[in-house]
C-alpha cells in the first residue's frame, strides 16, 4: 500500500492506495510536530503490528471508520472501560505505543526502560495485555521518525511525504 501525507495549512491529508487500486483519503487536523497517522505508520512498520490502523485501512476499512470500530468493540479510551474485543487488541497496543512516542516528540526521549513503562501504563489502562519492546525497536522507531520528522519540517504547505507500507513491514 503506497500512503502519501500532504502538509496542509490548518489540517493534514491522507491517500492510501491499496494493492487492489482502491484509494481512501480523509484529512485531519494538526496534531504535534508530525502527522499522527505517520507516527503510527512508523510505529505499525516498525514493530509488526500488521493488524492495526494501517492494517485496516489495507483490508479495505476507511481510516474515518477505525473510531467507530474503537467504540464498537469496547474501546477504553473510547469512553467505555470495558474489556476490548480480541480482534481489536493490536489497534488499541498500537495506539498507546503511538502515544509514547508522540510524548518523545513533544518533550525529548528518555531511556528505554521509562518508555517502556509507560506503554505497559497505557496498555493496562487500556485493559489490554503490554507490548514488549526491545531497546533495539525503540530506538528504530525513534530514528525512522526523526527521519520522517526531519523530511515533515523542511515541506512547504502542499508537500507530500510518501511512504510504502509494503516495504516498510518486510523492513521491518
Amino acid at each position: 500500500m503506497k500512503i502519501s501525507i500532504t502538509k496542509g495549512a490548518s489540517a493534514d491529508r491522507i491517500e492510501a492506495r491499496r494493492p487492489d487500486g482502491s484509494v481512501v483519503s480523509t484529512s485531519f487536523p494538526h496534531k504535534g510536530p508530525i502527522p499522527h497517522d505517520a507516527v503510527h505508520f512508523f510505529v505499525e512498520s516498525g514493530l509488526g503490528i500488521d493488524s492495526a490502523f494501517w492494517g485496516l485501512v489495507e483490508a479495505g476499512k476507511h481510516p474515518e471508520e477505525v473510531q467507530d470500530l474503537a467504540k464498537a468493540a469496547g474501546h477504553a479510551s473510547a469512553g467505555r472501560p470495558s474489556i476490548p474485543d480480541a480482534y481489536f487488541v493490536p489497534v488499541i497496543q498500537a495506539e498507546r505505543i503511538v502515544e509514547c512516542f508522540e510524548a518523545d516528540l513533544w518533550g525529548g526521549t528518555g531511556d528505554p526502560e521509562s518508555f517502556r513503562d509507560m506503554v505497559r501504563a497505557g496498555c493496562e489502562q487500556s485493559l489490554v495485555p503490554n507490548f514488549p519492546i526491545t531497546d533495539a525497536a525503540i530506538q528504530s522507531v525513534r530514528d525512522r521518525i526523526a527521519e520522517f520528522r526531519r523530511q515533515w519540517e523542511a515541506l512547504s504547505v502542499g508537500g507530500s511525504c510518501e511512504l510504502d507500507w509494503d516495504a516498510q513491514r518486510t523492513a521491518a
